[in-house]
């Protein structure tokens, strides 16, 4: 799920501290942190790198004796920002944690900046954005919603960013966050408001706010908004998500512009997960035909190809879904070692390009909340970290620490106490007539799209941290 599900308004009625909390699942012993190291303890590697670990300490805790409707049912009519969730529906992250996912595949940015063509800079920027919502395939547990002024750093030297982020209001929930290449090769940043609507049968967020990258080298920026999540099934069955909608990417520089239509489900599920569109350029050519999955692969092919090949499937040609073999993709792609050994069932044109290719999950991902190797490392908390972290950042905060850890009734009492100090807080200052000011990011906007946004403020990462909110 998407956050805004948690509130400090929602009533005790539906605390997950009524609920029973159900069996753990066992991990297989032979899939534990493969650097020898447990506990959340990492070692160096030869080079210098630090090697993240490989899985979460404690597994997750079967959902199958909760119901969604079971809390759902007794909400109709009520704004799903003022609803409580219990903590079994949950992820151990928080929304922040979950925004950084963005940089998973951050070598496509560092591909876009590489290109002396502009086309084939568009192209991976588009791979990018796709890319972006990969991670949630699979991901029905819901992260934590951030509580105000809440942040999240990360720094990967190995991958060559930094990220920081910032919950800029609660209600209504907005998120703000800025990353930059080390190499000061790119910027990107942006502001993120989930709007949710519950249709009975499903839950649908809108993730408003305009998603910004820069690339420096090139003086150029591309800004978008991402698709549609929808998330189906909480009343019966099995929960299944989907992406859909129309994301236009603009090169704010050259004109260009990619149009990319995230297909929904349609009947007998033909369309799911499927992705189609173009790159056009500031005359409303089109330059290239872009297609493939969001949970799976991207492939371009131009135009001409793109419509003869369509025309030839209508004509009933025998055009057959096509596994493409690791041989395939290494003569279509440089990125072909860091390629998982996986079967597309994307149909295939021959000729194409492969922009992208989803990562391999860990073996036991589906017992650690279907995370990818990148979301595993993301609330690892090294021996002293927490020393030079903001008091305010999510991996300091009890109640996912304890989730994570497998301490599921203390991470709903902690999650609880969290709740009533941000309430009573938001108390104090009404009555003192004080308002909240946010410490990394302030108010603006876009420069290139003239709509508001959260603009970056600097100074982070001087930490200067005196003057952080007690909210833990």
């Amino acid at each position: 799920f998407y956050t805004g599900f948690d509130s400090d308004n929602s009533s005790g009625d539906f605390s997950e501290a009524n609920h029973k909390v159900p069996e753990m699942l066992d991990l297989d012993p032979h899939q534990s942190n493969r650097t020898g190291k447990h506990n959340g303890q990492t070692e160096i590697q030869e080079n210098g790198i630090k090697r993240h670990r490989t899985s979460l300490p404690a597994p997750m805790f079967s959902r199958s004796d909760f119901s969604v409707w079971s809390i759902l049912k007794k909400c109709i009519g009520l704004e799903l920002s003022k609803i409580t969730m219990p903590i079994v529906f949950n992820e151990p992250l928080s929304f922040l944690q979950r925004i950084t996912e963005y940089m998973e595949h951050i070598y496509l940015i560092n591909k876009a900046c590489s290109h002396a063509d502009p086309l084939e800079r568009m192209q991976a920027v588009a791979a990018f954005a796709v890319s972006a919502v990969a991670s949630q395939w699979e991901r029905t547990g819901k992260p934590f919603n951030p509580l105000l002024g809440e942040t999240y750093e990360l720094t990967r030297e190995d991958l060559g960013f930094r990220f920081i982020s910032e919950q800029v209001s609660h209600h209504p929930p907005i998120s703000a966050f800025y990353s930059e290449g080390l190499n000061k090769d790119f910027i990107f940043h942006g502001s993120i408001y989930p709007k949710l609507k519950f249709w009975g049968k499903s839950i649908e967020a809108e993730p408003r706010g305009t998603i910004t990258l820069e690339l420096l080298k090139h003086n150029e920026a591309y800004t978008w908004t991402n698709p549609t999540c929808c998330v189906h099934n909480v009343i019966i069955g099995k929960l299944w998500l989907e992406q859909y909608g129309v994301v236009e990417i603009v090169n704010h520089s050259t004109g260009d512009k990619c149009v990319l239509n995230f297909k929904p489900c349609g009947l007998f599920g033909k369309e799911l997960h499927r992705v189609e569109g173009y790159i056009q350029d500031k005359h409303r050519k089109k330059l290239c035909v872009i297609y493939g999955k969001w949970t799976e692969c991207l492939w371009c092919t131009d135009p001409t190809t793109y419509e003869t090949y369509k025309k030839s499937e209508k004509r009933g040609g025998e055009q057959k879904k096509k596994s493409v073999s690791e041989e395939d993709i290494k003569s279509e792609n440089d990125e072909a070692d860091d390629m998982p050994e996986v079967q597309d069932t994307v149909q295939f044109i021959p000729g194409s390009k492969l922009l992208w290719r989803i990562n391999c999950r860990p073996p036991n991902s589906s017992q650690m909340y279907n995370f990818t190797s990148f979301a595993v490392s993301l609330n690892e908390l090294e021996k002293g970290m927490e020393a030079i972290l903001a008091p305010t950042d999510c991996r300091l905060r009890p109640d996912i620490r304890n989730m994570e850890n497998g301490n599921m009734d203390v991470a709903s009492k902690e999650k609880e106490r969290l709740e009533e100090k941000q309430r009573a807080a938001r108390k104090e200052r009404a009555k003192d007539e004080v308002e909240w000011h946010t410490r990394w990011f302030h108010q603006g906007t876009n420069p290139y799209t003239g709509t508001p946004d959260w603009l970056y403020s600097g100074g982070y990462f001087d930490r200067n941290f005196s003057d952080c909110p007690d909210i833990y």
